[in-house]
């Protein structure tokens, strides 16, 4: 019997393999602007936000622009390196109180980050064990994260008031420490209720990204360690430090970035114009250094170098932790 061919054939069968990628072929080429389209907004908002005004923040570095330019700065003379060579020069009054701030930013800074990490991750090790009542717990602690920022600083600027604040009210009329009220907002005090309200404000973010990387810790670990005799301290120093490690990287960079840059913080709580010496972070010393002297030109050079120096310790921090990563 001999074979019978089919009365019809498709085109998909005469043309075999052939007309599915001719066809892939054209719809590549209708289609190719598609990805660019879609990434068009993205890219000129982060122009606008971003690019544009980083741009000219450099250059009127470069440039004198002071109140007298200030309606048409492009015809401000050009001092090139003029402005960092003043910022920079320690022993003249701008130098000085440039360097004096930035000290007082390190510290500040080091003191936000080292205490809000550990209310944080004490917070997060305290609930990670089950128990009734630990959702409760978990809400409180991250009312100050809820919080609006300008709110929660004003309510801090009204407790940190002399004779009707709740700080000295709870300090010295409900203990009874002795000795006479201090002022918090004005003098050396400053610092310490900047880093109060500080870490207030931070050590809830720092519970909740160690919280959430507690929750990938496998609870066999720490069962068979407790079997084995280790002691809490001892879990926690060889199980959860470990594991919570890809998190402390990312957690401790971001928070270091946040607080060394922060100005909402100085900004409600002393007001535009009456930040005390000791509460001199370097944000709001750029701040004042621009808006209220009218120096743009000082502000803009205080900024870029501002920003060189926190890449500088973003990247050697990264290279730092990539190497002994990489030992371990």
């Amino acid at each position: 019997m001999s074979a019978i061919a089919p009365a019809h054939t498709s085109p998909e069968s005469t043309t075999g393999p052939e007309a599915p990628r001719s066809t892939r072929r054209r719809l590549g080429r209708v289609g190719w602007w598609l990805p660019y389209v879609l990434l068009l907004p993205a890219v000129v908002f982060e122009l606008l936000v971003h690019i544009i005004p980083m741009i000219t923040g450099i250059w009127i570095s470069f440039i004198k622009l002071t109140q007298q330019y200030l309606r048409n700065w492009s015809e401000a003379p050009f001092l090139g390196l003029g402005n960092y060579r003043v910022i920079v020069d320690v022993n003249g009054v701008v130098g000085k109180a440039l360097l004096n701030s930035f000290l007082i930013t390190c510290a500040f800074t080091l003191l936000v980050v080292a205490i809000a990490w550990l209310a944080g991750m004490a917070g997060a090790v305290a609930l990670q064990r089950r128990f009734p009542g630990r959702g409760i717990f978990r809400t409180l602690f991250l009312i100050p994260y809820a919080i609006p920022i300008y709110a929660g600083i004003i309510a801090w600027k009204f407790m940190f008031q002399k004779d009707t604040g709740a700080v000295n009210h709870l300090l010295f009329d409900t203990l009874g420490l002795p000795g006479e009220k201090p002022f918090w907002l004005i003098g050396g005090n400053a610092f310490w209720a900047l880093v109060i309200v500080a870490i207030w404000r931070l050590w809830p973010f720092a519970f909740l990204m160690l919280m959430a990387g507690l929750q990938s810790v496998p609870e066999d670990l720490y069962e068979a360690s407790a079997v084995d005799g280790a002691k809490p301290f001892r879990q926690w120093r060889s199980i959860t430090l470990p594991m919570l490690r890809p998190v402390n990287v990312v957690l401790v960079l971001v928070m270091f970035l946040w607080t060394f840059n922060d100005f909402n913080t100085p900004f409600v709580l002393f007001g535009k114009t009456a930040q005390p010496p000791a509460g001199d972070l370097i944000s709001f010393h750029i701040y004042n250094a621009s808006f209220l002297t009218f120096n743009f030109g000082y502000g803009s050079a205080m900024s870029v170098l501002l920003l060189i120096f926190l890449l500088i310790v973003t990247v050697a921090y990264l290279l730092f932790v990539n190497r002994r990563s990489k030992r371990a």
